[in-house]
C-alpha cells in the first residue's frame, strides 16, 4: 500500500485520509463479513457516513492535541450516533427485516427504550473495529501519526460529506422500515452523544503520569488483543444455554474494563512504542478475519461467493498488516524484551 513514497507532505497526508475513509467499511462490514464481495461497489454509499465519521474523529482529536482516550470515546459518541439517531437499529424491532425485538429481547430495559445486550454490541463492533482499528492501521503509514492530515477546507468538505451521507442513509432506512423513534428517545441519545463528546475532550486535557515499569513485548500485547475480541465474540458459543442472559452483559463489563484498563497501563509504561501499537491492531483486526468466515452462510449470496469475498478480505488485511510492519521495521528495531 503506497502510503509512504516520496510525494510532498501535503499530497501524502490526502493519501492517508482517503485511505482511512476508504478502509473504514471494508473493516467494518465485509471483513465482518456482513457484506459480500459482490456488493463492493456500496463502499462508495458508505463510505460518506462511516469512513468522513472516522476521519473526523482523528482531525478532532488530533487538532485538540489528543490521544487515543479522546478517541476511544468520540468512537463511542460515532456507534450512538450511527445506531441511534441515523438508522435506528437501536431500537427498531425489525430492523433489517430481522426480528431484533425478539433476539434481544431478555436484556431490554423498557426507561433507556433498547436492550443492554445490543447497546454493547454496538459500542464494541464501531468502537474498537469500525473506528480505532482503521485509524491505529493508517496512522501507522504515516511520519508522524499525531499531526492532522486535513486543512481547515478538507475539514469543512469532509463534515459536509458526512452529514450528507449520514442523512442519506437515514432516509434510506426511514423508507425500507416505515419506522420512527419516539421524541424521548431520540432526545435520550442526543443528550447520551453530547456527554461522551464532552467527556472527550476533558479527558484528553488531562494527562496520566508515565509508569516505571516494565512493558511486555509486542507479540503478548496482540495476543492478549485477539483473545480478548474473540472471547467478546465467542461469548454466546462458550456459555451454556442455560446461563442468564445477563451473565453475558456482566462478563462484557469485565472484559472491556479489563482491557481499557492493561492497555492504559501498557500505554503509560517507557517501552511502550509503535511497534505495540500494530501488535494491539493486528490482534483486534485478526478477530474479525476468522469471524467473518462464520458469517459466510448468512449472506444473501451462494456461500461459494461468500467464501471467496472472506478470503479476499482476509488477504487483504493480512497484507495491509505485512505492510505496517515492514514499514516499521525500516524505521525502528522490534523490542527485544517487555
Amino acid at each position: 500500500m503506497p502510503l509512504h513514497t516520496t510525494a510532498p507532505r501535503p499530497r501524502r497526508r490526502l493519501r492517508l485520509a482517503f485511505a482511512l475513509v476508504v478502509l473504514v467499511p471494508l473493516v467494518g462490514e465485509y471483513l465482518l463479513g456482513n457484506q459480500p464481495i459482490t456488493a463492493l461497489p456500496a463502499v462508495l454509499m458508505l463510505a460518506p457516513m462511516y469512513g468522513c465519521g472516522a476521519l473526523l474523529i482523528r482531525e478532532g482529536a488530533r487538532r485538540a492535541g489528543c490521544g487515543w482516550p479522546t478517541m476511544l470515546l468520540l468512537a463511542a459518541t460515532y456507534a450512538l450516533l450511527e445506531e441511534g439517531p441515523i438508522d435506528q437499529m437501536l431500537w427498531n424491532p425489525r430492523y433489517g427485516g430481522v426480528d431484533m425485538g425478539l433476539a434481544y429481547a431478555d436484556t431490554h430495559v423498557p426507561w433507556i427504550g433498547t436492550s443492554v445486550s445490543l447497546l454493547q454490541d454496538v459500542l464494541s463492533m464501531h468502537t474498537v473495529w469500525s473506528i480505532c482499528v482503521p485509524i491505529a492501521l493508517v496512522e501507522m503509514f504515516s511520519a508522524d501519526r499525531t499531526r492532522p492530515w486535513l486543512g481547515r477546507p478538507g475539514l469543512a468538505l469532509t463534515s459536509v460529506v458526512f452529514v450528507a451521507g449520514s442523512a442519506f442513509l437515514a432516509v434510506v432506512q426511514y423508507q425500507s422500515g416505515k419506522f420512527m423513534a419516539s421524541t424521548a428517545q431520540f432526545a435520550g441519545a442526543t443528550a447520551a452523544i453530547v456527554a461522551l463528546i464532552t467527556a472527550a475532550f476533558t479527558v484528553g486535557r488531562h494527562r496520566l503520569p508515565p509508569r516505571n515499569a516494565a512493558t511486555p513485548a509486542p507479540l503478548p500485547v496482540g495476543t492478549v488483543a485477539f483473545a480478548a475480541g474473540s472471547l467478546y465474540w465467542a461469548h454466546d458459543t462458550l456459555l451454556p444455554d442455560s446461563a442468564s442472559p445477563w451473565l453475558p452483559v456482566a462478563l462484557w463489563c469485565v472484559l472491556a474494563a479489563g482491557i481499557t484498563g492493561l492497555c492504559a497501563r501498557w500505554s503509560r509504561s517507557p517501552g511502550w512504542g509503535p511497534h505495540h501499537r500494530l501488535a494491539l491492531t493486528a490482534g483486534a483486526l485478526l478477530t474479525y478475519v476468522w469471524l467473518g468466515f462464520t458469517h459466510a452462510r448468512e449472506m444473501d449470496v451462494p456461500y461459494g461467493t461468500a467464501l471467496v469475498g472472506n478470503v479476499v478480505f482476509s488477504v487483504a488485511a493480512l497484507g495491509l498488516l505485512g505492510a505496517a510492519m515492514v514499514r516499521l521495521r525500516r524505521q525502528t528495531p522490534v523490542p527485544e524484551v517487555g
